[in-house]
């Protein structure tokens, strides 16, 4: 851990910097995978999971989890851990469910009403990691929504083991949470499985779901052109703020439970009480003994910083430059600083929020923003399953209140694309019978919008409807 104290503001933009990876440097190696993917279906996933997965090809007979296996695991998991399963999905669900949207008309002008519809996305993927621990509580975060949303289908992808099995939380989890289809697909093939689709994997509007640096590049090149994604992401992180009064253990506690995430995760503590450094640094070595994932922990600590500030000001300005996805709070005047945050994924207030608390049962939604991007990004929440149509409708005596301007707009855009373009504005004449449509000028095939002949500018000025594609558009 490296201790920095008073730095200048402008040596903060480099105590700032994460360790994340470039993962452009993997892109030709996913794009071999996602490509073969694509075309072979699945005997191309099934054989990346012999590659990178280790399954035995013997007993690994299919991709998609089958009743039987749901069953099994259901028997497998310790009724302790089903409790807190369903008490966590409870939370989650309230919490999510106060986030549906209500949209309501406007009357922009009279005669003239614009509103808004929500409507789920059809078909998501949700990717859920394995590795060393069974990420049971990501399959809540993610299904939970979506399920609430609407979403038809919600497909889930997670790596089975070397016995070509999911972890039984998982398992529990996803059929708890109301998952759709579940498969034994993981990293870069799982992503491409459900951006293409596969004979048995279907494919996807949007994917969420956090992973490693393949799943990240994966994620980043079938957004380019096949699907949605939740949004960039990178190692996880933590940033506390304390002051004099915070309990050292329980800043310790919170630096470590980030930090064990991975080698490359990052934990801050940002302060103005040079006092606390010492004893935190203290607690953090004490815990850090007691850790399971102790070498993981400390390759993370490596690029870990207590930081130590004038004052609190500078504080909350740094806070909102580094944009942390978690921001955990334990100083007496908690909730005026979490007043003053402008960039952060999700806050923990006080002495008694730890940061565990949003990763598992809070409620609040543990799929957040990394790297800065709660600078202009939210974490996961209901609005992330939905899309909002825009409707409107006018009336005979709105179109005579709003049809000079759209005459006078459209007539100037008119004459801007006039120069330098193969296209000229099409003038619409409409002869004086009244409910007449047949317009004059345009040729076969170009698209025309019939405008009543009673309204004061049946024989304005109009674009077409349809443009070439052109370099410079």
């Amino acid at each position: 851990m490296e201790v920095i104290k008073y730095p200048s503001r402008e040596e903060w933009a480099s105590l700032a910097l994460r360790p994340a990876l470039d993962v452009t440097t993997l892109f030709d190696t996913v794009r071999t995978v996602l490509d073969e993917v694509r075309k072979g279906g699945d005997a191309a996933v099934i054989r990346y999971e012999e590659k990178f997965d280790k399954i035995d090809p013997a007993t690994f007979k299919r991709l998609q989890v089958s009743e039987q296996e749901l069953a099994e695991a259901k028997e497998l998991v310790p009724e302790e851990l089903k409790q807190a399963i369903r008490q966590a999905k409870n939370n989650i669900e309230i919490f999510h469910a106060s986030q549906r949207f209500t949209g309501k008309k406007v009357e922009t002008t009279p005669g003239v009403t614009c509103w808004q519809k929500a409507v789920a996305i059809e078909k998501v993927g949700l990717y859920i990691p394995g590795g060393t621990a069974p990420l049971f509580s990501t399959v809540l975060m993610l299904a939970v929504p979506a399920r609430i949303a609407g979403c038809k289908e919600i497909v889930l992808c997670t790596p089975p083991g070397k016995d070509g099995k999911v972890h039984p939380a998982i398992l529990f989890a996803a059929e708890t949470a109301g998952v759709s289809k579940i498969f034994k697909a993981g990293g870069i093939q799982a992503i491409a499985a459900m951006a293409y689709g596969t004979e048995s994997v279907p494919k996807v509007y949007k994917i969420f779901g956090p992973g490693n640096q393949y799943v990240t590049a994966a994620k980043q090149l079938v957004s380019l052109k096949e699907v949605a994604i939740d949004m960039p992401a990178g190692p996880s992180e933590v940033e506390v703020i304390a002051d004099e009064s915070a309990n050292p253990a329980f800043i310790a506690a919170d630096f470590l439970s980030q930090a064990e995430h991975g080698v490359d995760s990052q934990a801050m503590l940002v302060t103005a009480s040079e006092s606390i450094v010492e004893p935190v640094m203290q607690a953090i070595r004490e815990q850090l003994d007691r850790l399971p994932r102790k070498e993981i922990t400390e390759k993370s600590l490596s690029h870990s910083r207590l930081i130590v500030l004038k004052d609190k000001q500078e504080v909350i300005d740094f806070t909102n430059l580094y944009a942390p996805e978690h921001l955990i709070i334990q100083t007496t005047d908690y909730a005026d600083i979490a007043g003053q945050v402008e960039n952060a994924g999700s806050v923990f207030m006080g002495p008694y929020t730890p940061e565990s608390a949003g990763d598992y049962a809070s409620g609040t939604n543990h799929t957040l923003p990394t790297n800065g991007y709660a600078k202009a990004y939210s974490g996961v929440n209901l609005d992330s399953f939905i899309k909002k149509i825009t409707f409107q409708e006018i009336t005979a005596d709105g179109i005579r209140l709003v049809g000079g301007t759209i005459r006078t707009m459209a007539a100037s855009g008119c004459a801007a694309s006039r120069s330098g373009s193969p296209f000229r504005a099409l003038y619409w004449s409409y002869p004086k019978t009244t409910g007449s449509r047949r317009p004059k000028g345009p040729s076969p095939g170009t698209a025309v919008r019939s405008i009543p002949t009673a309204t004061p500018w049946a024989s304005a000025a109009g674009c077409t409807t349809r443009r070439a594609a052109s370099p410079t558009r």
